[in-house]
């Protein structure tokens, strides 16, 4: 399904019925099946709070089916909940010295925890859950 002419949200169908002439979901078998639904589900995603109830169930019928998809087929890594703490790091521009002082430990116990010295424990798990605002499941 490619299209020269990227699909658009404000050109879809309001109704169900519409909405499968443009595509009609099927499950999906390969990568291009896959890009398919991702195409139309991408045009969606963005305007979720302007859905008519048809395009709710459609856009859900999408996104079911990219899920199923992606359980099956798709072998994410396992990380560890350190890799996971860098990685947050990172993308606040943090360094070991700022994860010591979020952990409200020594100067060294960023730095310690970073090169795998010392294990996070209950207590730096859970501030490190709402500093970052995430599960403390990721650090576990």
């Amino acid at each position: 399904m490619k299209t020269k002419n990227k699909i658009r949200f404000a050109g879809l169908p309001k109704d169900y019925t519409g909405l499968c002439k443009i595509f009609l979901p099927r499950p999906i078998h390969d990568a291009v099946d896959y890009a398919n639904v991702a195409e139309v589900a991408d045009a969606m995603v963005l305007h979720q709070d302007d859905f008519t109830g048809d395009q709710t169930d459609y856009f859900d019928l999408l996104c079911s089916l990219l899920e199923e998809y992606d359980a099956a087929n798709v072998k994410w890594p396992k990380l560890r909940g350190v890799d996971i703490l860098k990685h947050l790091l990172e993308e606040h521009a943090l360094a070991a010295a700022d994860l010591s002082r979020i952990l409200g430990g020594s100067r060294n116990l960023g730095a310690m925890i970073l090169r795998g010295e010392r294990n996070l424990t209950l207590p730096h798990i859970r501030r490190l859950a709402a500093h970052f605002k995430v599960n403390a499941q990721l650090f576990i």
